[in-house]
């Protein structure tokens, strides 16, 4: 990389999230081996039944208590307050360590464990605890209609107009942690070539996808992130 960027767009994956003791779901024994996605993250298996997704869901949301944001996440927490252009931060992941590293300009695709959806009124709510088939909307009072505010398979992806629309401007784009085997995701390295930007991978290993990078850093994500991050902010 050797122009100073000025708009940034910046995808993780499950991969910046692993070093924190988060699972991963495509990976070799990760938890899509152990558990039929089928049936815990789909529309229709919710129908089917909800509690067994309700408690899919109840599991990790306990489990974020027991994790912290690592040193990735941190270093790009700092590229959004330092970088004196623009920063957009796109995550895959539905967990919220972006958040408690300080990341405050960013877009959860694929929803929130740490948010619930009422899909009799559309209302978001913050939500931290258990939910269950008994779970009351606040905003409409309706029980039985509350489910994890997260993407399942069939569903499309949140703000993807605005993501487009930022990569479409963009003149970096770096993907990190990511398999590159996932859609709409993996698409977005051949929109921002389109665009002219300067494409970056950061991954443990090469992704499927590598081909389509100008750039590529392998390793750890707690050692390449930061290290990326500081060649960015010294320009």
């Amino acid at each position: 990389m050797t122009d100073k960027p000025s708009r940034i767009v910046i995808l993780t994956g499950a991969g910046i999230s692993a070093e924190s003791g988060v699972d991963t779901f495509r990976d070799e024994g990760g938890i899509w081996s152990k558990v039929d996605y089928r049936d815990v993250a789909t529309p229709e298996g919710f129908a089917r039944n909800p509690m067994l997704v309700h408690d899919f869901y109840n599991e990790r949301r306990r489990g974020l208590k027991g994790i912290e944001p690592n040193a990735a996440h941190f270093a790009l927490a700092r590229l959004e307050r330092e970088f004196p252009g623009n920063v957009l931060l796109v995550t895959q992941n539905i967990d919220d360590l972006h958040e408690r590293a300080g990341s405050t300009r960013m877009i959860h695709m694929h929803g929130e464990l740490t948010r619930a959806l009422c899909a009799r009124c559309g209302t978001r709510h913050l939500w931290h605890e258990d939910m269950d088939a008994f779970s009351v909307c606040e905003a409409c009072g309706g029980t039985g209609h509350m489910r994890p505010d997260v993407v399942w398979f069939g569903e499309m992806p949140y703000q993807m107009e605005r993501i487009s629309a930022a990569i479409a401007l963009s003149d970096l784009f770096v993907s990190i942690g990511t398999s590159g085997n996932v859609y709409p995701a993996a698409g977005f390295v051949e929109e921002a070539k389109f665009a002219g930007a300067h494409t970056v991978e950061l991954n443990l290993e090469p992704s499927e996808g590598r081909s389509h990078f100008a750039e590529a850093h392998y390793g750890k994500a707690t050692e390449i992130v930061p290290a990326f991050v500081d060649e960015i902010l010294k320009g």
